[in-house]
Order: structure tokens, then C-alpha cells, then sequence
């Protein structure tokens, strides 16, 4: 198989899909809310004050923010509130250390099990980040980076795997830092995706998880160099801790 080329604001409540519960609902558009800024690392909120701007009880806000704490976004101050954790930098190559030792490899076994229907999904996400750069609209083409990301995990099959990987991507974004536009274009984006795609596609294993790791790395480093332009000997500790990992 041959990979082919590269061609609210408001936090509302929608629908509850089938098999989710009410927390989990909350949970994730408590996770959209906190990604978006509308709420704001540092300031305490109350489950009754979330609770109301949802239309729930207090038992599934509770239940979601119990949730969100388990996985480090937020800490819970007994009879105070609740304040979303401002992520630090060295937290932020932490987390990308995690994705070099659990992505890589995904993207490895993923390239031993793709199937052409798994293929033809993957090469959808990847022309949709093409499409949204072609249009220059950045949050588009973030949003079809982690559905990317995402379609790699389930060719990998691993369901666990896929919610763990979509915190420590949030636990980044809490920061509210991200590489395109600011440090690359949003073509450069995509294109670091491609040798990606034509490992997985030609059942490459190993180029596919060099790939990936490639990838990380590139990524994890512009975001270190932006975020310590001051300070050289920073970015220099943070850049080897993170090359330290390998898998």
C-alpha cells in the first residue's frame, strides 16, 4: 500500500451521546472551556457556580472535576473551590518525554496492522490538515493535527492509550502554547506529518516510529526555544532532558 501524496466561547451543554454519562459530558467540555481560556488558570470557581452554567446538579460537576484533577488540570481545595493548575514548562517537556515513549511505538504497531480502510482514514485526517492550512485557519488545522494523532492510536489499537495521550496534549495546551503559527507555519505543520503518513502507509514499522519521534522532538523543541528565548542555558537543559528518553 503506498501512501499517496500530500494533496465558544460558552461552555453549553449538547446532547448526551449514547454509553457517555452526564461527567463525562462535563468533562469534556470542561476541557474545552479551560483550552479555550474561558476558565482561567489560577482563579478559584465553585462546582455550584459550574453547576449552574451547565443547568446539572453539583454530583456529575463534582464527578467531572475529581476527574480532571486525577489528571493533573485542576486542584480541588476542600470547602474553597477549584482552580485550573497553570501547566509549567518543565511539565510541558515531561509530557512530551511520555509521548516519545508511548506514540513512537503506537505509530510503529500501527504500521504493522493498517489495513487499506485504516489507511484511507488516516490519509482523510491528513488532507483535512492540508485543506485548513490552505485556508490559513490555524485552530482548524490543530484540531486535524490531534484527529491525526488520534487515527494513529486507533489503527494501534488501544483504546487506554488514546485518553492518555489526549491529556498529556491538553496538559500542553493548558499553557496556552503551540508551534504554528508562532514558531512554524501551519504548512510546516503538515508537512512534518508526511513522512509519517508514508511509513504507516507502506507498513514501514520502523520508519514509521522514527517518524514519530522525529516529529515530537521537533515539535517539543520549538516550543522550548519559544518559551526560554531569554534564557539559552534553559532551553539547552530542557532540550537534552527531553532527548534523554528514547524508546
Amino acid at each position: 500500500m503506498e501512501a499517496a501524496n500530500r494533496s465558544q466561547s460558552s461552555i453549553g451543554m449538547e446532547p448526551v451521546e449514547p454509553r457517555q454519562t452526564l461527567a463525562d459530558l462535563i468533562v469534556t467540555r470542561l476541557r474545552a472551556a479551560i483550552l479555550a481560556g474561558n476558565l482561567v488558570p489560577g482563579i478559584q470557581y465553585s462546582a455550584g457556580g459550574l453547576a449552574e452554567q451547565f443547568g446539572v446538579s453539583r454530583t456529575p460537576v463534582r464527578e467531572a472535576l475529581l476527574a480532571l484533577e486525577r489528571v493533573g488540570m485542576v486542584r480541588i481545595e476542600k470547602n474553597r473551590g477549584v482552580r485550573i493548575i497553570p501547566t509549567a514548562l518543565q511539565e510541558v517537556v515531561e509530557c512530551f518525554q511520555l509521548r516519545l515513549l508511548l506514540e513512537a511505538p503506537a505509530a510503529a504497531h500501527a504500521a504493522e496492522l493498517v489495513d487499506q480502510p485504516g489507511f484511507q482514514v488516516l490519509q482523510e485526517r491528513f488532507e483535512a490538515m492540508q485543506h485548513a492550512a490552505d485556508r490559513n485557519d490555524s485552530e482548524a488545522t490543530l484540531r486535524a493535527d490531534r484527529d491525526f494523532h488520534t487515527a494513529i492510536l486507533a489503527l494501534a489499537g488501544n483504546s487506554k492509550l488514546v485518553s492518555v495521550l489526549e491529556d498529556l496534549r491538553n496538559l500542553v495546551l493548558i499553557r496556552g502554547i503551540a508551534t504554528a503559527p508562532n514558531a512554524r507555519s501551519l504548512q510546516e505543520l503538515v508537512d512534518d506529518h508526511q513522512d509519517i503518513l508514508e511509513a504507516i502507509g507502506a507498513n514501514d514499522a520502523t520508519a514509521a516510529g522514527e517518524a514519530m519521534r522525529r516529529h515530537i522532538l521537533n515539535t517539543a523543541t520549538l516550543l522550548i526555544h519559544r518559551e526560554t528565548r531569554e534564557n539559552s542555558t534553559d532551553a539547552a537543559d530542557l532540550e537534552a532532558k527531553l532527548r534523554s528518553f528514547r524508546y
